[in-house]
């Protein structure tokens, strides 16, 4: 029986045969999170019946995260410590340093942006700054910095290259002036990005050879934040280097499999937000107590008695917020999937939940291998997706963003390094490229500012559709002749398009638009329930746009089953996620039991030929420049096609079978499992 490398006449490029052979720490597809969630697998097809069906199976995977709280509530020591640790940094004028890659560095940027800078900025307004003065550092809201590998322009979107590095996690500690006795959380949701792991290991260098006193010395500032069973990464060098050191202390949050396969910007980093904002707001309460009296704190959001346990309990309740806009985000969702179906846009604006929206936004481009944000050069319009707030020009926007300047990777302090030290060809050319994408001279290729000249720039359509986005006080600023949300409703009004507004606030339900039928309202309504720095409100936002985007992605036929089958496989562990996928869903098709008259007697591929194949996708995608067109979705056509003919098939009648009939649709004639 020929192979099916044979059929196809492919022989595994060079980079494959690499991949194969010594990149196997990378082959991560034995993690818990890249693993499919028994409550969605049917979520492809269960949303093409039912919107709300589809959107309640998704928000019900949440509930491990409220059983992964209350495991720790119970076992609250690392956590204590932590919070601790948070409480020493301030009153020793230290650093704290949240790093992440991917999803957690932009976990680690609303760290910094959006709960520390807006905190300590409020502070300072109020009467009870003057009482703290000489015993909170004047320049507290920059002791704090969330980084992400790549700096603010992989919020846009990924570098490749950059996460396979622990190099650029070491250099990028020593770019940001991290030193011995500050506090370092390294967050990563599988628990072996090497960038994130470069970085603590770099931090714990800070202490030279540990022994037993340096231990635990260093243990107390340097914490390792991860979403996996330790015993399932242990198996991988890098992971396991951490995981058994005892100068660092190790926060494992492991919820479970994710809602869609591997796709942990979903229940992975929810969870490690909204534990690690806990543990940040207690050390605040913590802190201020100390000088502070009830009445005071009361002032600042805070009340007495509530303590850290109270605070990650706090959890269930705004699940259960989320959970109750079900009824109308099903119009929303179905609405919005609607835009793009007929190949109009969206626009989001937002203020002070900027940074959770953007995250939203920026993260559905290599989840569901979309277009990126377009840049301000862009000839024509792309990416399906803008976000403005209420900035007059390009630098007040990413102010409003970052609650400080654009902050890049300079060339001069990185490239060095990088010509050295990075030995694997194909890593160091990827790299030195991306490097080229990460200065701040990218500040400039982006404006999210609803300027007049950006109002100006775009045309408005009646299938558009605007969104608003709104929390506590700036509800109220929704219906105001003059402000900027107002303004961006009546360019979408007066066009005839579509608009939605959700807001966030307390149990009170508000309508902040006039409703007719081209207006939704969602209002998430959260108990009333300390929220000092935001926290719940975001969180309560970040979950329902998880659901919301990822829904009209399947909908849209981005998702087979739970599985995100237009993934982009742009770094070495989605490299491994999207062979997995292609191996996965070709073997389904051909074991199930009722398409022995299309397969016979066919043998599984295997992993290696998957990943031949992927590698010899990726290269034609690359010099067709096919834009959005998934490597995993062609790769899993032509292989089929070929099993079934016994026959080649070329890239070409892959290509045009995926554009007809589209990966949803083809997998469902061929493997009625799936239905």
């Amino acid at each position: 029986m020929d192979s099916i490398l044979e059929y196809l006449k492919l022989k595994p490029l060079l980079q494959s045969t690499d991949y194969i052979n010594n990149k196997k720490q990378f082959h991560l597809y034995t993690l818990l999170t890249e693993q499919r969630h028994p409550k969605t697998r049917t979520l492809s097809s269960t949303i093409r019946e039912s919107t709300k069906e589809g959107l309640k199976m998704l928000l019900s995977v949440d509930e491990d995260i409220t059983n992964r709280i209350e495991e720790l509530i119970r076992n609250p020591e690392p956590a204590e410590q932590a919070v601790e640790a948070v409480c020493r940094a301030i009153r020793e004028n230290r650093k704290i340093y949240f790093y992440g890659c991917g999803s957690t560095g932009r976990l680690a940027k609303m760290m910094e942006s959006t709960l520390w800078r807006p905190f300590w900025r409020k502070i300072k307004k109020s009467p009870v700054w003057e009482k703290l003065a000489g015993k909170i550092p004047e320049d507290i809201d920059d002791r704090l910095i969330g980084e992400m590998t790549g700096a603010d322009r992989a919020l846009i979107s990924s570098l490749e290259g950059f996460e396979d590095l622990q190099l650029i996690g070491r250099l990028q500690l020593a770019d940001r002036r991290i030193e011995k006795g500050d506090v370092v959380f390294c967050v990563t949701e599988g628990g072996e990005t090497s960038s994130v792991i470069g970085t603590i290991l770099a931090a714990l260098g800070h202490y030279g050879e540990i022994n037993e006193a340096k231990a635990a010395e260093s243990s107390r500032n340097l914490y390792f934040v991860y979403n996996n069973p330790d015993h399932l990464l242990l198996p991988f060098d890098r992971s396991r280097i951490v995981l058994e050191n005892r100068g660092i202390t190790k926060l494992n949050l492991t919820t479970g499999p994710q809602s869609i396969t591997g796709s942990t910007r979903m229940q992975a980093t929810t969870s490690e937000i909204y534990i690690m904002g806990s543990i940040l707001e207690e050390a605040l309460f913590r802190t201020l107590q100390g000088y502070l009296g009830p009445d005071e704190l009361l002032l600042l959001g805070f009340t007495p008695g509530t303590d850290l346990n109270g605070r990650l309990a706090g959890f269930r309740a705004v699940k259960e917020s989320v959970d109750n806009t079900l009824g109308h985000l099903v119009g929303f969702t179905d609405c919005e999937t609607d835009t793009y179906r007929k190949g109009r846009f969206s626009t989001y604006i937002a203020g002070d939940s900027l940074i959770t929206v953007f995250t939203d936004v920026t993260e559905r481009s290599p989840t569901f291998r979309l277009f990126p944000l377009d840049t301000i050069t862009a000839e024509k319009r792309r990416s399906w997706i803008r976000i403005w707030t209420m900035a007059r020009n390009q630098a007040e926007a990413w102010q409003a963003l970052l609650g400080r300047s654009f902050r890049g990777l300079a060339e001069s302090f990185y490239k060095p390094s990088f010509e050295k030290e990075i030995n694997d060809p194909y890593l160091k050319k990827v790299a030195l490229k991306s490097l080229g994408s990460a200065g701040n001279d990218q500040e400039k290729l982006y404006d999210l500012s609803l300027s007049e000249t950006n109002k100006a720039q775009f045309d408005f359509h009646p299938d558009d559709l605007g969104v608003i986005v709104c929390v506590d006080e700036e509800c109220a600023e929704v219906g105001n002749p003059g402000s900027g949300f107002s303004d961006f409703m009546k360019l979408y009004r007066d066009s005839g398009a579509k608009i939605a507004v959700i807001s966030v606030g307390d149990r009170q339900e508000k309508s902040v638009t006039g409703q007719n039928d081209n207006e939704i309202n969602i209002h998430i309504s959260l108990p009333e329930y300390p929220d000092p720095i935001g926290l719940r409100k975001q969180i309560a936002l970040k979950m329902l746009l998880n659901a919301h985007s990822t829904a009209i992605m399947a909908k849209l036929g981005r998702v087979i089953g739970n599985t995100m089958t237009t993934v982009n496989p742009s770094n070495l562990k989605l490299i491994g996620r999207a062979t997995y996928l292609i191996m996965s869903h070709v073997n389904d098709a051909i074991s199930s039991g009722c398409r022995k008259d299309l397969f016979g007697n066919t043998a599984k591929i295997t992993f290696e030929e998957a990943n031949a194949v992927l590698y010899d996708a990726i290269d034609y995608v690359a010099e067709r420049n096919a834009g959005e067109t998934a490597e995993v979705a062609l790769s899993i056509i032509r292989i089929i096609e070929a099993l079934k003919n016994r026959a080649y098939v070329s890239w070409e009648q892959a290509q045009s079978i995926l554009d007809s009939e589209g990966l949803d649709l083809y997998l469902m004639n061929n493997n009625p499992g799936l239905k």
